[in-house]
């Protein structure tokens, strides 16, 4: 630096960079032609700027400027960012350096949930995972009222009786958090990290008061919106070589307009600092000369015009022309929905790409949206920095953890424990794939149905049917789960346990389980891992010493701490595309910048009113109204919005809901249409565009499948059940019987009514074969015994137990009593009898079986065939056309001597027995008509479809007749039929 630099008392104290003009770029512009070009004329200096990013951003402008010339960098730090050793070479107080550590975060959400629970505990007390986000709103609501500088102790101020109940018992619950929260803090020998930061910041600013440094200061990107950094730049201002450097400082506001600014206004905070500078805004200048780069004042008239204060929008009407080109480069692009919206950014940043060395970025707050438009980037193969990065509970390292807390927690419920073994981490110490393998072999063998008991035993009793080798394997696995587990599962079992001890005891399942056959821990390897790892570490830290913890919800609780933590990648990101949310982009311009999201709620959220305080207590507290968030969010709007090229993008419809532009995008169409200038709306190509992307043309419905397998392949053997599939919906058929495919059952299912049905069936069977002629004396009891027998395994599961046993023991007191009048006039000839029917056909016999529930006789010898139903009965027009055949079919069966030890005989009865144990426990309903009659016409009606599948030509069709089809098949997927059902293009 130049000795006449370091001397200038004339440089300004105050200075902004026009809106539209490069912040950063144009900061090292005036850095260098105020301080020297040369690579070593700025070593002295310290610059201040708002974020992290910022400074990365400025590093990147100086080498930008350098043109890759060797610079050397001034000292470059975010304003919260100060080294108490710094402080005192730079003149500070060490008896007012030395301040307590800052608390972890973790470590006082922990301890501000043990306060919460404490103040409920009178009430009835609340458990963690209640207290939990209680305690970080907690946080949140300490950290509001120490960065605006008012102390818990103003709270007392409060009168409760002047606010409405709810509100009265907030206050009284925050006015005695004060003093216990001190003695919390004082027996940790911490403070709280905003608190710190206020102190550290003026440290800094008494110290630079007290022994003004040698070097420029230059604070930079700041509205001072935060009391303690308002100090510091009043400090800063005062410097023989300080400077503060305004972004956007709307100079050419009119007085009235400056005057009625209020708190949701872009330049409120600005008047604010200006106030407490002392300056006005005449005092502001310049941060470039006239050799800098050019401001486009049109586009910045323009915004700042649309964003006028309320109060004087009637000015509008008398508004001095704009420049013809202040709405060139601005453009806006309405979207019918979310996903089109995304797509139409994700086109315009990958155009960006097609021309070299041009740069765009998507600003918006939206995550959403955010993480759409990164989704459908990845379809061109590029990944872009997100800025707000990947929520740590979403990394499949925390994945792993929350499952494997979900199952022990569930006691190995079905599902749970199958998500836990398919997580691709989950290896158990065995080769890749083989943990999933075993996986899928459980998930079939033994999860399917009803949900077993709770635990790990009655899985190993349920793997009797497996193959000894996979059995083997199972068992296994089963048993180093229990094992490795048994801290873990012994922790969760009590209902209060040390959190350090439960949190031991889980890592070591979870390293376990995440060990791959070479013994080496996959877990804690990558970006994610290290971020879970640095979490689990800092939750140990924080949780010592603490109380037991509740158990229950302890997932939910995990979950819930790791909330807010996100995963952001060092490497391997595009270099020329970006996601930002508005405070990453403050004060950083690329050739390209896509506003997204701007629907009023979303940009700008909604001042809504936090959970502590109501608008009269802020105000009387002298906090800033919510309205003070929409102010900093105009002003990033304004700051983009000036850039010389802009996408400005909205959703039509988010999900099913109308949506309303931003409040910014309609004053910018007012102050467009007032000036005489059209809105720019070429932007609509992109919606355009991404429809045709997405396009796959005119729909072409498909026809139903018609398979036509040989004759050869075709079954010439099926159960009278089968019939109806076989009428009703020909392709099941052919997907059971020719492709041999079963359905599975689901994971953790009730009960099924086949499950039912045949338990029921069993257990009357069992009954009426062990007492054919006369019913025991306590007939009641011997049911009810054949019926635990027949429900046998299935009674260990809580949802057959609690609900189907009951229908059942109601099934059985109306069997008994209508037995004994029933055998009055029927005797028992046999019960689930098989019989078998030989038909014609031209590829040969054809033969039709069935199993009859119960075949009694009448006096007169003929035979009633009885057919129990647990599920819907057949309507009776169903019967009559032949559309349900199982009972006149199985007539047919018993009169040509069919049924095994029953001997032919005509059929006089047919009747339905339904069994539901409802209400109405059971019914009775007789096939109307002659059933020989309906015999053979069902047996010559079958003879008929024989025939026809019998010839080549005749395809398996699904659903042939839809008025017949059946309520719901098994293989419905498989032949696509909501694909071919739809009634036209009109109905897709």
């Amino acid at each position: 630096m130049s000795a006449g630099a370091g001397s200038d008392t004339r440089a300004p104290k105050v200075a902004t960079i026009p809106p539209g003009v490069p912040f950063l770029d144009a900061l090292v512009l005036g850095l260098r032609s105020r301080f020297g070009s040369r690579p070593d004329s700025l070593t002295d200096a310290t610059l201040l700027l708002p974020t992290r990013r910022a400074v990365l951003s400025l590093r990147d402008a100086f080498l930008r400027q350098s043109e890759g010339r060797p610079l050397l960098l001034p000292a470059m730090l975010p304003i919260g960012d100060v080294d108490e050793d710094e402080l005192l070479l730079e003149g500070g107080d060490r008896l007012q350096l030395e301040l307590p550590p800052a608390i972890a975060p973790l470590r006082r959400e922990l301890l501000l949930m043990k306060l919460v629970q404490a103040a409920h505990r009178p009430e009835g007390g609340i458990d963690a995972v209640q207290a939990a986000p209680l305690a970080r709103e907690l946080a949140a609501f300490l950290d509001l009222m120490q960065r605006e500088d008012v102390p818990l102790d103003r709270l007392q101020d409060l009168v409760p009786e002047a606010y409405a109940e709810h509100w009265q018992k907030t206050l009284t619950f925050l006015q005695v958090l004060a003093e216990p929260w001190r003695g919390l803090l004082a027996a940790e020998g911490a403070i709280d990290p905003v608190e710190r930061r206020n102190r550290l910041i003026r440290a800094r600013a008494a110290a630079w008061q007290a022994s003004p440094p040698a070097g420029p200061v230059i604070v930079a990107g700041t509205t001072g919106s935060v009391p303690a950094t308002a100090d510091l730049l009043a400090v800063v201002a005062s410097l023989p070589q300080g400077v503060v450097v305004l972004p956007g400082l709307d100079r050419a506001l009119d007085a009235d307009s400056w005057a009625a600014l209020q708190e949701d206004h872009p330049q409120f905070g600005m008047r604010e600092l200006l106030a407490r500078l002392g300056l006005g805004r005449e005092a502001v200048v310049d941060w470039l000369d006239a050799s800098g780069p050019a401001p486009r004042p049109g586009r910045a008239r323009l915004v700042q015009e649309a964003l006028r204060p309320s109060e004087t929008t009637e000015q509008w009407h008398d508004m001095a022309a704009l420049p013809a080109d202040a709405g060139e480069g601005l453009t806006r692009v309405d979207c019918a929905g979310e996903q089109q919206e995304a797509l139409s950014i994700a086109l315009a940043m990958r155009q960006a790409l097609e021309v070299p060395g041009r740069t765009a970025a998507l600003v918006t707050p939206d995550r959403g949206l955010a993480r759409r438009v990164a989704t459908e980037l990845k379809r061109w193969q590029v990944e872009v920095d997100d800025s707000a990065g990947v929520p740590l509970a979403a990394t499949p390292p925390a994945a792993l953890l929350r499952l494997s807390a979900e199952a022990f927690a569930e006691e190995m419920a079905p599902i749970p424990l199958l998500a836990l073994l398919k997580h691709p981490l989950a290896l158990a110490a065995r080769p890749p794939g083989r943990l999933r393998r075993l996986a899928r072999l459980l998930d079939r063998k033994v999860l399917r149905g009803p949900r077993p008991a709770p635990g790990l035993r009655p899985l190993v009793e349920a793997l009797g049917e497996v193959a000894h080798a996979d059995r083997e394997a199972l068992l296994a696995l089963l048993d180093e789960l229990a094992t490795r587990g048994r801290d873990f599962a012994e922790a969760l079992a009590a209902p209060r346990v040390d959190l350090v001890a439960l949190l031991e005891a889980h890592v070591a399942l979870v390293e376990w389980l995440a060990t791959d056959a070479d013994g080496e821990t996959q877990v804690w390897r990558g970006e994610a891992g290290e971020a879970l790892g640095g979490f689990l570490n800092e939750l140990l830290d924080a949780a010592d010493g603490l109380p037991a913890v509740e158990t229950a919800g302890y997932p939910a609780f995990l979950s819930g701490l790791m909330a807010g933590r996100a995963v952001r990648p060092r490497y391997g990101r595009h270099p020329r595309l970006s996601i930002w949310g508005p405070l990453e982009a403050r004060l950083q311009q690329p050739d390209l910048l896509i506003m997204g999201g701007l629907n009023e709620g979303t940009w700008p959220a909604i001042a809504e009113v936090d959970a502590w305080l109501s608008r009269p207590m802020r105000a009387h507290l002298g906090l800033s109204a919510p309205e003070r968030r929409i102010g900093l969010a105009a002003h990033d709007f304004v700051q983009a919005a000036a850039a010389p090229e802009v996408l400005l993008t909205r959703a039509e419809k988010v999900g099913s809901s109308p949506t309303v532009p931003s409040r910014w995008l309609l004053r910018l169409e007012r102050v467009l249409s007032r000036a005489g200038l059209s809105q720019n709306r070429a932007g609509g190509d992109w919606p355009q565009w991404a429809e045709l992307l997405q396009d796959a043309g005119e729909p072409r419905p498909v026809d139903p499948p018609a398979c036509r397998p040989p004759v050869a392949a075709r079954p010439r053997r099926l159960s009278v059940t089968r019939i109806e599939m076989w009428m009703r919906d020909p392709y099941a058929i052919y997907a059971r019987y020719i492709l041999d495919l079963d359905a599975l059952e689901p994971i953790a299912a009730d009960a099924g009514a086949a499950d039912r049905g045949n338990a029921v069936h069993e257990a009357l069977d069992r009954f009426v074969a062990a007492h054919p002629d006369d019913l025991p004396t306590n007939a009641r009891a011997v049911l009810e015994r054949f019926g635990e027998e027949a429900f046998g395994p299935l009674l260990d599961r809580p949802g057959v137990r609690a609900f189907w046993w009951p229908r059942f023991l109601r099934v059985a007191d109306w069997f008994i009593a209508n037995e004994a009048g029933h055998r009055e006039s029927h005797t028992v000839l046999a019960t689930e009898v098989t019989g078998k029917l030989e038909l014609p056909g031209p590829a040969g016999s054809f033969v039709l079986t069935a199993k009859a529930d119960r075949i009694d006789r009448l006096a007169d010898g003929s035979l009633t065939i009885i057919d129990y139903k647990t599920g819907v009965l057949p309507g009776g027009k169903e019967i009559e056309r032949g559309e349900s055949p199982q009972l006149p079919l199985e007539a047919a069966i018993a009169s040509s001597g069919g049924f095994a030890g029953v001997p032919a005989q005509p059929v006089a009865q047919l009747a339905y027995w339904k069994l539901s144990g409802g209400r109405r426990p059971a019914e009775i309903r007789a096939v109307q008509g002659d059933p020989m009659a309906a015999a053979e016409a069902a047996r010559d009606g079958l003879i008929r479809l024989i025939a026809e599948f019998d010839n080549p030509g005749t395809p398996y069709r699904a659903r042939p007749r839809p008025a017949a089809a059946p309520k719901f098949s098994d293989y419905d997927h498989l032949s696509r039929v909501k694909e071919w059902s739809a009634g036209g293009p009109g109905d897709w």
